[in-house]
């Protein structure tokens, strides 16, 4: 049984807060990426990844909606962003693909491949460049 999704009201202060969040991790994920290439530091660009991609999408919903999500794990932050923008859907999946590999990234026993790690690095980039133009608008 889904639990039901929390929110609570974000301002357009927030929004910025959590852009720049979400541009420090990219940053993060960027130089880790480039400066490293043993296994170990591609779950540490991806990881870096899925916490630039969640912030993002904070930043996204809090800009258009006035709100974010607030509850256990993240799948309600997905239905939001589905909601906030035109091209909600497409974001949503991005946002999804981060979060299908947070586990691994971040707490697993195995090591992501590299692909995988770019392709993380790709998803939240897009995010977090959404969230400019929301930002920004």
């Amino acid at each position: 049984m889904a639990t039901p999704s929390r929110t609570s009201s974000a301002s357009r202060s927030e929004a910025r807060k959590r852009l720049r969040l979400a541009e420090a991790y990219l940053s993060d994920a960027e130089r880790v990426q480039a400066e490293h290439d043993e296994e170990e530091f591609h779950s540490v660009s991806a990881s870096a990844s899925v916490l630039a991609g969640i912030a993002a999408a904070d930043a996204i919903c809090a800009a258009r909606l006035g709100m974010i999500h607030r509850g256990p794990g993240h799948t309600g932050s997905v239905d939001l962003l589905e909601k906030a923008v035109p091209d909600g859907k497409r974001l949503a999946v991005h946002l999804q693909r981060l979060l299908d590999i947070k586990g691994v990234a971040q707490y697993g026993a195995n090591f992501l491949a590299a692909g995988r790690a770019k392709s993380a690095l790709g998803w939240a980039g897009k995010l977090v460049s959404r969230a400019r133009e929301e930002c920004e608008r």
